[in-house]
């Protein structure tokens, strides 16, 4: 273990992979997660395997099965709509609370996370887009600046980055969330209320979209 506190555990690092393989959609939903198969492409033994797929299924991402192996959840229409519900409950007051509470260094981390993802969107950058996308939820909770709402929002976060991800316009998301940047640097908390409500619309109507697309 390094001074600097580098280290991680096995696990922690498979957990990751797989979590960002599954996010970006390099493993398809009711893609075969199997131990052994894991491991060897891995280069570690199973045990850390076996952790992470634990860990996966804790988040949602994964769907265990008998003996050693698993498979990356397919998610049903009634899902998803659960998760957009709890999705629009705790966003209002995400960001109605960021808007109200923010901090100038809290800000600036915001403007980062919507400039890299304007930069990735007009790169064609799905990967990189999707996941600045989330991390622009993930600011703005943080500057919400309440406890219990960051502790839900760990519970749900790869559910919720899940979600994020079903869209198809980069660009579009982009400019709305710049557009909600606006309104909480500008303190504006009924401008942010009603973008945010279109913003949820908007990306109701790209996760249909995007579902339809992809049955083919």
């Amino acid at each position: 273990m390094t001074a600097s506190g580098d280290f991680a555990p096995e696990s922690e690092r498979v957990t990751r992979q797989l979590r960002d393989e599954i996010l970006d959609g390099v493993r398809r939903p009711g893609s075969r997660l199997v131990e052994r198969e894991l491991a060897e492409a891995l280069g570690v033994s199973r045990l850390p395997v076996r952790e992470a797929l634990k860990v996966l299924v804790a988040e949602g991402l994964v769907t265990p099965r008998p003996r050693t192996w698993a498979v990356v959840r397919e998610f049903t229409p009634s899902d998803v709509a659960d998760l957009d519900e709890v999705r629009s409950a705790l966003e209002a007051l995400a960001f109605r609370l960021a808007a109200q509470r923010h901090t100038r260094a809290g800000l600036e981390r915001l403007r980062a996370d919507v400039d890299a993802e304007l930069d990735a969107a007009r790169a064609g950058d799905a990967v990189r887009a999707r996941r600045a996308a989330a991390d622009f939820h993930q600011t703005v909770t943080s500057l919400a600046a309440n406890e219990l709402l960051t502790e839900l929002e760990r519970v749900l976060r790869s559910r919720l980055r899940w979600l994020l991800g079903q869209h198809d316009d980069l660009l579009a998301v982009a400019r709305e969330h710049e557009a909600l940047y606006d309104a909480i640097a500008e303190r504006d908390v009924p401008r942010v209320e009603a973008l945010v409500m279109q913003h949820l619309a908007s990306s109701r109507k790209a996760a249909m979209d995007h579902r339809k697309q992809n049955r083919t």
